[in-house]
């Protein structure tokens, strides 16, 4: 009698307008359009081990069941947060009592870069017999999370955000699905839209809080600054350790390198607000100054020094103001990796060289023996002769040229250390050199 009166619990929303089919799934055109590599996977009548690769909330697990669904198999899911390879080897038992109906199983791994090694490679047997067909989801690269093995096993296909236009799709379905009871203005459903971030999953978190917090204000009118004061809205999706950081860190350095001060300070602001470390930050600032600019202005050197300094005295937010005219300066000042480029030279031919013998002129000599060996002998010392240049000198180990590893660019005060280097060649010409 008791289950007459059972409550089946509500499902989330996420959960009740899960696609069922290939042709519900909102975003993912690249890959689920007609023609495209998903779509005829999927036409192609047999499954094969893939590797779902995108950030939160695009379908990763939604694409995972539909697999199932589509081959009419049997669907087994583990998570990799929680499951080792006692519970892999529990869902293969399982795979073989359903192969033994006649059913075929796909294994879906969410979060498979939290695998280990040992855990990846007890996939590995079963993957490449046949007995399951491997889904895995990631969120970071699996070129640097994923066996190697495993990965030459499995398709990688690269999933992405989903745009503003297909969240608002969400958005109408949810609202003609579920949610027909309540009133968006055109402006909040931008604000969750906003906040959603390109996560699908996120936007209808957001749109159930909103259902909530309608039905204890009484109101059907949901307007941009009802959900503000009602919600809580967390900041944009940022992986402090992920992916997506290393990609942010790469735009805000080449928006530094590429002298557009306005995108360097996005990119900077981007990651502040979504929680990066801005100490880390400040540090490839300084980085940024000697890689892009060295020595066509040693000033910004200085400066992105300073502005680590000034925010390990204020903190935030009062020393993010420093990080950010750092990288304005930065990105407006003359570019030079010459000095960059010279050091790296320098060091490949240093590692493949042999150890040479430092030339006994560039030799100390301090003691009585030494100089008796001839240490130091016709040292030339450079502050007596003209120009404070010894012309003609070498101070290379015997049997190394002279390489011009380091050859300023002509932008900055490098033009003029171009020009001095010059001067100084001619005078090691007219020496004889």
């Amino acid at each position: 009698m008791s289950d007459l009166f059972k409550i089946e619990p509500t499902p989330p929303l996420a959960e009740a307008l899960r696609p069922k089919t290939l042709d519900e799934v909102i975003g993912q055109t690249h890959l689920l359009g007609p023609g495209k590599p998903l779509r005829l996977a999927f036409e192609s009548g047999k499954p094969h081990s893939m590797i779902l690769w995108g950030p939160p909330g695009v379908g990763k697990t939604t694409l995972a069941r539909l697999t199932a669904n589509a081959f009419d198999c049997e669907f087994i899911a583990l998570s990799a947060v929680f499951s080792g390879v006692k519970d892999i080897r529990a869902a293969m038992e399982q795979a073989e009592q359903n192969l033994a109906m006649g059913k075929h199983t796909i294994l879906f791994v969410d979060e498979i870069h939290r695998f280990n090694k040992s855990q990846q490679d007890a996939l590995l047997p079963y993957a490449e017999s046949g007995l399951v067909t491997f889904i895995g989801a990631t969120t970071e690269n699996p070129s640097f999370e994923v066996n190697s093995a495993l990965l030459s096993r499995a398709q990688v296909y690269v999933l992405k955000s989903l745009t503003e236009d297909e969240l608002k799709q969400l958005v109408a379905i949810a609202q003609a699905r579920v949610l027909p009871h309540l009133q968006f203005d055109e402006a909040a459903i931008d604000t969750l839209v906003g906040y959603a971030d390109g996560d699908a999953r996120r936007l209808l978190n957001l749109l159930e809080q909103t259902n909530t917090a309608s039905g204890a204000a009484r109101t059907a009118h949901i307007t941009p600054e009802f959900i503000q004061n009602a919600l809580t809205l967390n900041a944009r999706r940022f992986d402090k350790g992920g992916d997506n950081f290393y990609d942010q860190i790469s735009a805000l350095h080449k928006s530094v390198r590429g002298s557009n001060p306005d995108a360097a300070l996005y990119w900077l602001c981007r990651m502040l607000d979504g929680g990066a470390d801005a100490r880390y930050l400040s540090r490839r600032i300084v980085r940024m100054a000697w890689e892009d600019i060295g020595l066509a202005d040693p000033r910004a050197i200085q400066i992105a020094n300073d502005a680590a300094n000034t925010y390990e005295r204020l903190g935030s937010p009062e020393g993010e103001l420093a990080l950010g005219q750092a990288v304005i300066y930065l990105a407006i000042a003359a570019k030079s990796n010459a000095g960059y480029n010279a050091f790296n030279q320098a060091m490949a031919f240093v590692k493949q060289d042999k150890s040479r013998e430092v030339p006994v002129h560039l030799r100390n000599a301090p003691t009585r023996l030494m100089k008796e060996l001839g240490y130091g002998h016709e040292y030339r010392y450079a502050h007596d002769e003209p120009h404070a240049y010894a012309a003609g000198e070498t101070y290379f180990p015997d049997g190394i040229a002279d390489p011009h590893w380091y050859e300023p660019v002509p932008r900055g005060l490098e033009s003029k250390i171009a020009d001095k280097m010059a001067f100084l060649r001619k005078l090691d010409e007219e020496a004889g050199k």
